[in-house]
């Protein structure tokens, strides 16, 4: 299936459901990279600090050789662990990432805001990497609104996405608003809440009306307001399940009922600098 939903972000197509691989073993990496590959998704995201860089490169390869997809159909993202945002370190492991994966990535993001070195220094070695040719796209991850807009003051390139935690118990209102104003995206890291929607009343009740799972009823949630979405699991049923969303379509009111699901203390995953601070959204 080739057909499926893309938001195009200064000329690029991305596609907006992909697969992620956040905590996979290496085995699992490769094996679900493949098998994502083989149901239809073209989006595959990883991170150095993943460790299992070689194995989505590997799992990208065995699909290629069975003849499910071509390299150019695919959206291949990657990620600067914070470890190496100093210019000589940046390159260096944009160098290290492109050799393990065997393919240059479609985009590269920095894993997470840092205070040190500055923002002007770690957005220059980005930029460089995408100049030398080592990534094709640039982003972020993990970045509140304010360092998303000083970010993009400081970059030539057009960062594509700002990758996030988001799923129905967050609310992103500003950050979203600041993707729109800056020609940007944002993408969806741990879109289920961590398995933690499968339970949930509201969910389940609008995936009745639609016969479908509360997963697939958030994930449709998701890319219908263009936010790409990134789910991992280890189990090839559940990344069928995930990628069976293309069919149905919430009304305004389901929607707007699944945003009424956030909550002040949604979040999941907190690794932010306790030099920045999340947009403030509930006073």
């Amino acid at each position: 299936m080739t057909d499926q939903p893309a938001i195009t972000v200064d000329g690029h197509a991305i596609p907006l459901l992909g697969f992620g691989t956040w905590m996979l073993t290496p085995e699992d990496a490769r094996r679900m990279v493949a098998e994502a590959l083989r149901i239809g998704y073209r989006h595959i995201d990883t991170a150095w600090i993943y460790h299992n860089e070689a194995a989505v490169g590997d799992g990208i390869r065995d699909a290629i050789e069975a003849g499910h997809v071509a390299r150019d159909d695919i959206w291949l993202t990657t990620k600067i662990w914070v470890a190496h945002f100093d210019r000589d370190g940046l390159l260096k492991q944009a160098r290290e990432s492109a050799a393990s994966l065997g393919f240059t990535p479609d985009l590269l993001l920095l894993h997470w805001p840092k205070k040190e070195p500055a923002f002007a220094e770690t957005l220059g070695a980005l930029n460089e990497a995408k100049d030398q040719g080592l990534t094709r796209t640039i982003g972020l991850s993990n970045f509140p609104s304010d360092e998303f807009r000083q970010a993009q003051a400081l970059s030539k390139a057009k960062l594509v996405t700002n990758q996030v935690e988001y799923h129905p118990y967050l609310k992103l209102s500003k950050l979203k608003a600041a993707a729109k104003d800056l020609g940007s995206s944002i993408t969806a890291w741990s879109p289920l809440a961590q398995g933690n929607i499968a339970d949930d009343a509201t969910l389940i009740g609008i995936g009745k009306a639609h016969g479908k799972s509360p997963g697939q009823v958030t994930l449709r949630w998701l890319i219908q307001q263009q936010i790409i979405a990134i789910p991992r699991t280890t189990k090839v049923s559940r990344a069928e399940e995930s990628f069976d969303i293309f069919d149905f379509e919430l009304s305004g009111e389901e929607m707007d009922r699944i945003h009424a699901l956030a909550r002040p203390d949604g979040r999941l995953g907190d690794w932010l600098d306790k030099s920045f601070q999340w947009d403030e959204e509930w006073t």
